[in-house]
């Protein structure tokens, strides 16, 4: 006889029953054992056992794996001796203690074993009703002692009404009668209790029930030829007979522990061999277990118990091997806990109760990822049915999501040194523990079990600016300096300064997106505004204390603290976005005493170090391509060093601000002119024990290009000075044009000072060469007459190639320049003194004319020189024209007069003296030349009359060309100023040489 397993009644431990449940809609939770009332705790408790506790559990968990039935699962160990040695490490079990136990066990009491099965529904049934549907109903039951082993039920010869024929009618149970239908749904479980699963068999009927109906009624229901049929079959079987639909039979040492299939109904005959299918589940359980635990505690505590024992070994285990656990439990605890919870019956929503409590209890004891947590929040928010959980059961889930939550944002509160970024998987798995809360706080179990929570994100918030205060007091603490004073005071907030500034790096990099995707919290907007608040409170009270002058330690101290704070104001929101002032705001105020010590000191070490650079310095170029030493290197540097301190320092009043550039640009500028004499200084140290003068020409082209990088450097001090954004700033404040009689005034009277030193030795290296110089124009004004001039300027030619070479070595292109111009002027004043001493001496004339045609090609060096405009001066044009002159022969001269006459004509366009027309001829056949004197206007007066005798004279010019020609003349008019020639002449000559006529 089948009873409700609600209402359980002590059994005869032989006597083979099946108990029928019938579902109900959403009253799965009556088939749980009761709980126990316990105490509502939010505090959750040790994951560590007792001595007494851990024994029970360790006996339930050897008569879990002892007692195992069905099939074992794809992934699952199959061996019991792997299972028992599993729990032995897992329990911590000493092997005398292990044999101890399992000999126990073993004696006991084998539990009630039954077969939970579930006729969900079936599809596809023969209709064998006139209507051509059925009225279906199944009947199953357990067959036991007729299996042998290696065969099956199936095989043996088929029959009907295996179930109502074979099986005690006590063990035979039956489901509802769905009427009308070819697939019907039924959704019944019943427990079938049985004895052996070697030799037991399920065995399931299906029917169409029969019932007794007129003739009238059935052709009513006819619809075809199929149907008329039925009725004669009817007509000769017993009234009231149900029609056989087709059957299922299983071997139960065949089935998992758990199976949800769809099976084929078997024909009794071959008549219809399609007979549908029936859509089963099945699970293998206990009853009557008889461990201690299991009669004392409910099914549901025992599983989490065992649960949370299991999973603890697993973390702990991965923890030995420097291991993180990943969340998944191994083959053999999977196994043991499936095995259980299988053999306990416990419901897929009470799994993930337990595996909820389990793992969010040892979350907060052992260190495992935090999203192990998302699969049980998952089930149980699909499962959730408040009426399923006694009101023990809610309390204690109640108590888990309070004790999580809190313990979470103690972790969250302390996300700095829980999660540190030294750690790579940091960010991901505070992500992960947010996630969870988010999702716990989102179940509508939360909301039902902790109505009056707080929302989420003002807890979180909360606890973040809880925890950025107390890291900012462990930290102030960590920095606490062993000695007081203010020097000390000063380090230790300059390291918890900068220690902030690298947290709110760190915030606005990697936690704030984490926090922001999460809950939508603004988490560096809150440290921020904490920590500058903290942090200006203790910077004002150390500022407070300085009093007096500031010596160069603790004003360093300070300097550095002042830019840390600049930085950590920069991080901070601009004025027009923010909606208050700050506790840093105007910050600089309070470092205003130290200005002079940090001006000072600025000047102090660069004087220092330009000192020491020069000391250094051997004068030597640093290499083919950079022409100056190391001091100009290390002075560089060191200009660069205070337009650093000076952007570093950016003073945020405009007044004030322009007072500290002014300083800055003074000192730079001082800076310069001290370098200067310096490195003269060490140039003549370096030279006074030199005999080789060209070793002291070295050094002086060094002094000279290390004074040009100087004035290259300083030249750049506008722009490394921002002096643009400055003048911008201090427009409202200064009087207009203030800024650039003072900054630029220092500027160009620094370049100045370095344009006299640099033209000074330039100066001095060009005096060495002008000496040369002069001594060879000297030398080749008196060579011999029989050497040609190109000959006679070789020695001063080879003298300026091998100097200028030198030089052009030695110095950057901007002095070389500079050393040009000063020769080539010497060299002009050199030429015009001996071209006048010797303006009597064509061949010094002439020899001195191709030394100035040559040095012009020299001193232009294909454009790498001078360029043309420095090498044509007034002195060059005129010794050019008077070298010409000198140099040339009486013809030459006379020559040289025609052309200038012939160009005097052609420039000539004003009619002064009158105009004549000629028309003029050559014929080379008879070499003779026609001239026509047509006519003449515009004549002077010179006659006292007013008038004049107007004629023309033609000659062929120079006549030392033409001495056989004597002139010709027209006639004389007289009292004429425009006469009318009209006369023709005819000049022959044997010269290939015919001349202009002059008139």
């Amino acid at each position: 006889m089948a009873t409700l397993l609600s209402q359980p009644k002590r059994r005869p431990p032989l006597l083979r029953q099946a108990i029928k449940i019938r579902h109900r809609r959403g009253r799965v939770g009556d088939l749980q054992d009761p709980l126990p009332q316990r105490a509502q705790e939010i505090e959750p408790p040790s994951h560590h056992f007792s001595p007494e506790e851990r024994a029970l559990l360790y006996e339930e968990a050897l008569y879990t794996v002892l007692h195992r039935l069905g099939q074992p699962e794809p992934n699952h160990v199959r061996e019991a001796s792997e299972l028992l040695r599993y729990l032995q490490e897992a329990f911590h079990m000493e092997p005398q203690e292990h044999q101890q136990m399992l000999q126990q066990v073993q004696e006991l009491e084998k539990p009630t074993f039954c077969l939970k099965a579930t006729v969900k529904q079936a599809k596809g049934i023969l209709g064998k009703d006139v209507s051509g549907f059925s009225d279906p109903y199944c009947l199953l039951g357990i067959e036991q002692g007729v299996g042998v082993p290696g065969g099956s039920p199936g095989s043996r010869r088929r029959q009907k009404a295996v179930v109502r024929h074979t099986i005690p009618e006590e063990q035979t149970h039956r489901t509802q009668v769905v009427t009308q239908t070819l697939n019907p749904v039924w959704d019944e479980t019943f427990i079938l209790e049985f004895e052996d699963i070697s030799n037991a068999s399920f065995h399931l009927d299906m029917w169409d029930m029969d019932t007794v109906e007129s003739v009238r009624h059935k052709l009513g229901e006819l619809t075809d030829l199929h149907g008329l049929r039925r009725i004669f079959k009817e007509a000769r079987k017993d009234k009231g007979q149900d029609d056989f639909l087709g059957n299922v039979v299983l071997r139960l040492q065949d089935l998992h522990c758990r199976e949800d299939q769809w099976y084929p109904l078997e024909p009794c005959t071959e008549t219809y061999p399609d007979r549908g299918q029936c859509h089963l589940q099945f699970q293998l359980i206990h009853k009557r277990r008889a461990t201690e635990a299991s009669r004392s505690q409910p099914s549901y505590t025992v599983h989490l118990h065992l649960l949370q024992q299991l999973v603890s070994h697993e973390v702990t285990q991965h923890q030995a091997g420097s291991t993180s656990w990943d969340g998944l439990l191994s083959p053999q605890a999977a196994t043991i806990l499936f095995l259980h919870a299988t053999q306990k019956d416990l419901s897929d929503f009470h799994q993930s109760m337990a595996q909820w409590l389990a793992y969010s209890r040892l979350y907060q004891s052992l260190e495992f990822p935090s999203s192990c947590l998302l699969h049980p929040i998952t089930s149980i928010e699909y499962q959730w049915i408040q009426g399923r959980l006694k009101a023990e059961q809610l309390e204690e889930l109640a108590a888990s999501f309070s004790s999580l939550l809190a313990y979470g944002l103690s972790l969250i509160r302390r996300f700095r040194s829980v999660f540190p970024l030294s750690v790579s998987d940091s960010p991901a798995r505070l992500q992960s523990l947010l996630r969870v809360l988010v999702q716990m706080c989102k179940m509508k179990a939360f909301g039902e079990l902790c109505p009056n929570s707080t929302p989420l994100p003002r807890l979180v918030t909360e606890a973040l600016r809880t925890g950025t205060v107390e890291w900012f007091h462990l930290k102030q603490q960590h920095h606490q300096p062993m000695v007081q004073g203010m020097l000390e005071a000063g380090k230790a907030l300059l390291n918890l300064v900068q220690d902030i500034v690298g947290d709110l790096h760190q915030c606005q990099r990697t936690w704030n997106k984490i926090f922001h995707n999460a809950l939508k919290i603004d988490l560096f907007s809150t440290a921020f505004l904490e920590l500058q608040w903290l942090v200006a409170k203790r910077v004002q009270d150390h500022t407070a204390a300085v009093s007096g002058s500031v010596s160069p330690e603790l004003g360093e101290s300070l300097f550095q603290l002042y830019i840390s704070l600049k930085e950590l104001c920069q991080l901070g929101p601009i004025p027009s976005e923010r909606d208050r002032a700050l506790a840093l705001d105007g910050f600089h105020r309070w470092f205003q005493p130290a200005i002079p010590s940090w001006l000072q000191k600025t000047y102090s070490v660069a004087l220092a170090r330009v000192q020491r650079a020069v000391q250094m310095d051997k004068l030597v170029p640093l290499g083919e391509l950079t022409k100056h030493s190391t001091s100009a290197v290390d002075l560089s540097t060191c200009f660069a060093q205070i337009s650093h301190t000076a952007r570093q320092l950016d003073w945020p009043d405009p007044e004030e601000a322009f007072m500290i550039t002014v300083k800055f640009v003074e000192d730079t500028c001082r800076l310069a002119l001290v370098y200067c004499s310096l490195i003269k200084a060490r140039a003549r140290e370096l030279s006074a024990g030199q005999k080789d003068q060209g070793q002291a020409a070295n050094m002086l082209c060094v002094v000279v290009n290390d004074m040009e990088q100087l004035r290259l450097v300083i030249g750049k001090l506008p722009t490394q000075l921002a002096w643009e954004a400055l003048e911008q700033r201090v427009g409202a404040v200064l009087e207009q044009g203030q800024l650039q009689n003072t900054l630029h005034a220092q500027l160009q009277g620094a370049l100045a000072g370095l344009g006299h030193e640099i033209r000074t030795g330039v100066c001095t290296l060009a005096k060495q060469l002008e000496v040369g110089i002069a001594t060879h124009i000297q030398k080749l004004v008196g060579i011999r007459e029989s050497v040609l001039p190109e000959d006679a300027i070789l020695p001063l030619m080879k003298f300026l190639e091998v100097e200028l070479c030198y030089m052009n070595t030695n110095l950057v292109q901007e002095n070389f320049s500079s050393l040009l111009t000063l020769l080539w002027t010497h060299t002009l004043t050199v030429l015009t003194e001996v071209a006048t001493s010797q303006r009597n001496c064509p061949l010094a004339s002439r020899r001195l004319k191709v030394v100035l045609q040559n040095l012009e090609i020299c001193f232009y060096a294909e454009g790498c020189g001078l360029p043309p405009e420095a090498l044509h001066t007034a002195t060059f044009q005129a010794l050019q024209r008077d070298l010409e002159l000198q140099a040339a022969s009486s013809q030459e001269l006379i020559q040289k007069y025609f052309c200038s006459r012939i160009q005097q004509q052609v420039e000539t366009t004003s009619e002064e003296l009158g105009a004549v027309t000629v028309k003029a001829s050559y014929s080379a056949s008879e070499q003779k030349l026609r001239v026509e004197l047509l006519s003449a206007s515009s004549l002077l007066p010179l006659d006292s009359n007013g008038s004049s005798d107007p004629f023309v004279q033609l000659t062929l010019e120079p006549r030392h060309e033409f001495p056989e020609l004597a002139p010709r003349e027209t006639q004389k008019h007289k009292k004429e100023l425009h006469p009318l020639f009209d006369e023709t002449f005819e000049l022959g000559s044997n010269s290939a040489a015919v001349g202009e006529p002059e008139g």
